[in-house]
């Protein structure tokens, strides 16, 4: 079989990784790279740097991977998919629900592979988090906690935090539990200067009756990557920074000390952490797109799946607007 001939569009923060990644790739070829900006990073090696989507469809592609601004995805994914061409777009799938219903729509008719670069699904402490829960090793889930703070990236520019960071922790927490969300209650806050909102708190019910919340802002001076899902058997800990599990298991034995025992509810037990193969998580998403591709596969992110979190991103926007919870 021969390979599969790959072109991506934006050479950026992240494009410039996704260059890296489908060039090692077995079983595809990197044959076009196209950015409107030039190539700033210098990875386009001995590529001719193409100024725009039309003229990256012209190189006979069959797939393409769109690393470029969040409100440019709907106009050139749908080129895209027009021209029969498998996709990957970088989250979120597009700046609004029209857009991203619009995407979903010209995949499904043009019956061609579109996913999205979820890439905390590809991460190895959250895949194995989300064998052991799905295995149920921590029996019945009662809440997820996420924690994603990092100081301001200068190279956002067109949307908040919700819509660039937050966004990956919808997406987890409903794919870790196998739940939907039904509720969701959020607060933002603007403290840059920006147009768009650099805090969000939020909370809510998964379909599981478990809680969630999440705790996002582009404020805080260090990295902060923090993945928590609490269950009858104790708790796991994912650090997605470093791609560390750890597993908080309740205590097996009564705490004799009153005073701690009235307190902490659940004695304490033994704490483990988990021996990962840590491979870059990039390098997992584009395999995982290439075997959808040729029909081997189907751990990619659909851009139905990349919809539905949108849904939960604008339900999130709407209730720190009207300061009402949202049932989705």
């Amino acid at each position: 079989m021969t390979n599969i001939r790959m072109g991506v569009l934006g050479l950026g923060m992240m494009g410039r990784h996704h260059v890296r990644n489908a060039r090692q790739t077995e079983g595809v070829d990197l044959v076009a790279v196209a950015d409107a900006h030039g190539d700033r990073f210098d990875v386009a090696g001995d590529l001719d740097v193409l100024p725009d989507v039309d003229a990256l469809i012209e190189q006979d592609i069959d797939a393409a991977i769109v690393a470029v601004s969040t409100g440019l995805h709907a106009d050139v994914a749908i080129k895209l998919a027009e021209a029969g061409i498998h996709t990957l777009v970088e989250k979120p799938l597009a700046s609004t629900l029209e857009e991203g219903e619009a995407i979903v729509d010209a995949y499904e008719k043009a019956q061609v592979i579109g996913a999205v670069g979820y890439v905390e699904r590809c991460n190895p402490a959250l895949l194995e988090m989300r064998r052991l829960v799905a295995e149920g090793f921590l029996g019945e889930i009662y809440q997820v906690a996420t924690r994603r703070q990092s100081p301001f990236p200068a190279r956002i520019a067109d949307v908040g935090v919700v819509k660039d960071l937050a966004t990956h922790d919808i997406d987890l927490a409903a794919w870790v539990t196998g739940a939907e969300y039904e509720t969701i209650f959020a607060q933002t806050g603007y403290r840059s200067g920006r147009e768009f909102e650099d805090l969000m708190t939020a909370s809510g019910r998964l379909s599981n009756g478990a809680l969630v919340s999440h705790v996002v802002n582009w404020l805080t001076p260090y990295k902060d990557r923090k993945t928590i899902v609490t269950g009858a058997r104790g708790a796991l800990v994912a650090d997605t920074s470093m791609s560390d599990l750890t597993f908080y298991e309740n205590g097996r034995f009564p705490l004799e000390w009153d005073q701690i025992a009235a307190f902490r509810g659940v004695a304490e037990g033994e704490v483990r952490r988990f021996a990962l193969i840590k491979r870059e998580p990039l390098r997992i998403e584009h395999e995982h797109f290439r075997d959808a591709i040729v029909g081997t596969g189907s751990e990619h992110v659909t851009m139905r799946e990349g919809l539905r979190t949108m849904k939960v991103v604008q339900a999130i926007l709407d209730s720190a607007s009207s300061g009402q919870a949202i049932n989705l």
